[in-house]
């Protein structure tokens, strides 16, 4: 079936179960994982307070750290599940369009995603990233909700 699932997390709680449901399937399959989480890019004229108050250096450093920690948390459910991952941080703008791009081109087959399930106008205006990637995606994507 599945041979290589990528999971998605921003490391929020509900992303978390998104890894944890993702590594158990994976165990199940036998099937090789690939955690990635994505930061936005720094931007110059920003109306996003974090960046407000950074440098360009100052804010790359923070999202590295912050991404090495999401990464760091969700690589430790997998290696309680016994199941193997490799880690991609990834600089974005547009996130969706990076975890597309992460799962050619690693060769997976499956993309998991948690996502809060809201759907029509909410959906619409919250511009979900997991909506994006469903609409976008030539692979399989799992949802968590």
């Amino acid at each position: 079936m599945y041979r290589h699932i990528l999971i998605a997390t921003d490391g929020s709680s509900l992303a978390t179960r998104g890894v944890a449901h993702g590594v158990q399937l994976a165990k199940a399959l036998n099937a090789k994982v690939t955690l990635l989480t994505v930061s936005e890019r720094f931007h110059t004229f920003s109306l996003e307070a974090e960046q407000l108050e950074e440098t360009a250096s100052s804010y790359k450093a923070h999202a590295a750290k912050e991404a090495s920690k999401i990464l760091e948390d969700a690589s430790r459910i997998a290696a309680d599940a016994g199941v193997e991952a490799s880690l991609i941080h990834r600089e974005d703008d547009e996130p969706y369009q990076a975890i597309i791009r992460a799962a050619e081109g690693r060769g997976c087959d499956l993309i998991v995603m948690a996502s809060h399930g809201r759907g029509g106008v909410s959906a619409m205006f919250l511009g979900s990233e997991t909506v994006k990637v469903l609409s976008h995606s030539k692979l399989p994507v799992l949802v968590v909700h």
